[in-house]
């Protein structure tokens, strides 16, 4: 039997949801399943640590709190943009996903929460951000 310990390369099917049920996101929807190297800083360190010892060809569900995946929401990442900095390009509109150019040219997304005026309220936080998300995991294979 083979086990997931540091350093193993994994396949996994990974499904995960939200606390009413509904999905965010499955490897499943495409048939793609995701493959990564335990340790290699691709998963969160509550996510690995749940995977550490599951078998090869085994399933598990578990639910981890917001600490264990992508944080709780941080107010300073709540950013107020001026209406005019926004075009037909990528317009202002409530719940849009738009990338900002940041000084060192890489992009960070944000998501528009709220336009009051000529005020737009962006959100930086990962979306899901503040939420108690459960992981069902399907172990395809243990490559080494």
């Amino acid at each position: 039997m083979k086990y997931i310990k540091n350093n193993s390369e994994v396949l996994i099917h990974l499904s995960i949801k939200l606390p009413d049920g509904s999905a965010v996101d499955s490897t499943k929807v495409e048939n793609k399943p995701a493959k990564f190297v335990m340790g290699d800083g691709s998963l969160t360190d509550g996510l690995e640590a749940c995977l550490m010892g599951l078998e090869e060809g085994k399933s598990d569900s578990f639910t981890l709190a917001p600490e264990s995946t992508f944080g709780l929401s941080n107010p300073d990442n709540i950013h107020y943009v001026d209406l005019n900095k926004f075009n037909s390009e990528a317009p202002a509109e409530v719940g849009a996903i738009i990338s900002f150019t940041q000084p060192d040219g890489s992009e960070l997304p944000g998501i528009i929460r709220e336009i009051v005026s000529d005020s737009v309220t962006v959100d930086f936080n990962h979306p899901l951000a503040g939420q108690t998300l459960t992981f069902d995991v399907e172990v395809l294979e243990i490559i080494k």
